[in-house]
């Protein structure tokens, strides 16, 4: 089915549901890993570093993905090459060495209330899948940022600060990046893009990670009719998509997305639909 730009208005449902499965298997490829922010917690095996270096990732992804994955590999350098090693054990300052980090408005302050979060998380919580599990990943999501942000003596400015980079849905946020990150580590399947090293967490329970290329199309399909890139956007994003498969909604990301970018199909289409 083509996906040119004039072809994509008035298709029915069955066939939007066609062409959301023929994209998200021309995209859900491994060629996809090598230029997506992904790469990063690819190359690692043990789930503790695939995990940190995932959340770090999603944490910084947004503007150019060169950009981003060059700050990312920087990090990870940064981190002798053993995020889980290092987190866990680091001392405050060992942290001081990130303090110069910069990636847009994420500052080296940020960076080092983020690892002494995680620090904490992982000697508290044991690890990053139980902090988001809950019977809605809303609330999951809502769970997390409660937990990395729980008050410490001396550090009330610094998570304070920071907190802007933790989304937060209630307040309307759409979550797009810690939607990707829960993506990677819950979504399994045998293309081996996602990781899927989290089983207390269904893939039917995700929500799409939304951003300008995903709604835009979403938009373009008639499949998404609220304006605004908010929690309410996911919603109702999420909820046709589980319409087309229950099981795994999410793994039309990749199609949207891959539309968007590489069909430049994001931008909103002229004349009548």
């Amino acid at each position: 089915m083509s996906s040119e730009s004039g072809s994509i208005r008035g298709l029915s449902k069955p066939e939007i549901a066609a062409l959301l499965q023929e994209k998200a298997d021309e995209y859900n490829r491994k060629s996809f890993i090598e230029h997506d922010p992904i790469c990063i917690p690819h190359r690692f095996s043990r789930k503790e570093d695939i995990e940190i270096a995932g959340f770090l990732t999603a944490t910084i992804a947004w503007g150019q993905r060169v950009t981003l994955i060059r700050n990312a590999l920087r990090l990870m350098e940064w981190m002798d090459e053993a995020p889980y090693d290092f987190v866990i054990g680091h001392s405050a300052k060992e942290r001081k060495r990130f303090a110069g980090f910069v990636h847009r408005t994420f500052s080296g302050s940020d960076c080092t209330t983020f690892l002494f979060m995680l620090q904490r998380l992982y000697a508290r919580q044991g690890g990053m899948e139980a902090a988001f599990q809950a019977d809605d990943l809303k609330q999951g999501l809502m769970k997390f940022r409660s937990l990395m942000l729980a008050d410490e003596p001396g550090k009330t400015k610094a998570l304070e600060l920071s907190s802007r980079h933790l989304a937060n849905p209630d307040a309307g946020s759409a979550a797009k990046r810690l939607n990707m990150f829960l993506r990677w580590m819950v979504r399994k399947d045998k293309r081996s893009v996602d990781f899927g090293l989290w089983s207390g967490i269904q893939p039917a329970k995700l929500y799409i990670p939304l951003d300008v290329h995903s709604a835009g199309v979403a938009r373009n399909l008639g499949i998404l009719q609220r304006k605004q890139n908010d929690w309410l956007a996911v919603e109702e994003l999420t909820a046709f998509l589980r319409q087309i498969d229950p099981l795994d909604p999410v793994k039309f990301d990749y199609a949207l997305f891959g539309m968007g970018v590489n069909e430049k199909l994001s931008k909103p289409l002229t004349g009548n639909r």
